[in-house]
């Protein structure tokens, strides 16, 4: 990150693709190092989860099917049985699913944002001092997470109380399609909005001393100003990753008409995709923090974080807000 922190305000869509481009390749063999363990596993959790969750899947509604036309109650309550099993199995594999997934998400996050802020401070930066920092990092992301994770679920619940509330209200109604479709448009944008406060809440909370609820109050301060051009960044990757997912889909998991050979290549492919736009996406999140921090005139003191990135050999100290907000500067 060669730019001063005054001319990052001033960065829009295609200039915060460039320098998240720029970051990477600058520090190219540690973000290879950070890939290969992380961020790789991340992908192959999160496609092999999407083949063996189909197959369980679809095995418990053969059951069903075969339930549907048993004839003797034995077979019957056997089919009953299996079925109850196959259930607990499929639970069981998604809880192992996102444990996993979390645990690497975090382990991810922590590695590729420390590693960007110590490019930014200009330290001397090996992959040995990058995980040797992110254990005692993840677990400020943890408690971010579960926060996110809480206003998530209300905000799920509440959106689909205030769906079904109107499909009955106005049920039998011209109107309930077109109400419908504008609640689904608003719904999204919400979402959207709450996801860019939370990939800015988690780098607050490797970067600053908040965690939690006061890191998502933060990020929604934050983003104030710049939240068009995040939309627009976060809407593109959100689309990149939904091909990825259909891709995988529809080539690989229910794709046995093309032959095994072709499946596996398929399988490749849109893994390598994925672990790319895994570390696209959590470079870019720590680029519009800074760029943010910059168009609110907030000054990171480079020598304060600095010395804060090296307590690396002892405990995690994050940064007081002072150290991160020093002074506003004026440009």
């Amino acid at each position: 990150m060669d730019r001063e922190q005054e001319e990052m305000q001033f960065l829009g869509f295609f200039g915060i693709y460039k320098e998240s481009y720029k970051v990477i390749i600058a520090c190219r063999k540690i973000f290879s190092k950070i890939t290969l363990s992380l961020i790789l596993p991340l992908s192959f959790i999160y496609l092999v989860h999407m083949e063996v969750s189909s197959l369980l899947f679809r095995k418990i509604i053969h059951t069903k099917v075969e339930l549907d036309e048993a004839q003797s109650p034995a077979k019957a309550q056997k089919l009953h049985d299996l079925i109850s099993n196959e259930m607990a199995y499929f639970w069981l594999f998604k809880a192992a699913y996102f444990t996993l997934f979390l645990i690497f998400s975090l382990l991810s996050t922590s590695a590729v944002v420390y590693t960007i802020a110590c490019i930014y401070t200009a330290r001397e930066l090996t992959f040995g001092k990058v995980m040797s920092v992110v254990p005692k990092v993840w677990k400020r992301l943890m408690v971010t997470f579960l926060c996110t994770f809480l206003t998530m679920f209300v905000y799920h619940v509440m959106a689909i109380f205030i769906m079904v509330s109107s499909v009955i209200l106005l049920l039998g109604s011209d109107a309930v399609d077109a109400v419908l479709a504008v609640l689904l448009v608003l719904y999204f944008v919400g979402f959207l909005y709450m996801t860019i406060i939370w990939h800015l809440a988690s780098v607050i909370s490797v970067l600053e001393e908040c965690y939690g609820f006061q890191a998502m109050l933060k990020g929604k301060n934050l983003i104030k100003g710049k939240l068009w051009v995040a939309i627009i960044i976060f809407l593109k990757l959100i689309i990149s990753l939904v091909i990825i997912q259909a891709a995988f889909q529809s080539l690989v998991v229910h794709g046995s008409s093309l032959g095994i050979a072709m499946r596996v290549v398929y399988a490749i492919i849109c893994f390598l995709l994925l672990s790319k736009l895994i570390l696209f996406v959590l470079v870019i999140q720590t680029v519009i923090y800074f760029v943010c921090k910059s168009y609110h005139h907030e000054n990171i003191d480079k020598s304060a974080l600095s010395d804060h990135l090296e307590v690396y050999l002892g405990e995690y100290v994050p940064l007081k807000a002072k150290d991160v907000q020093l002074e506003q500067f004026q440009v």
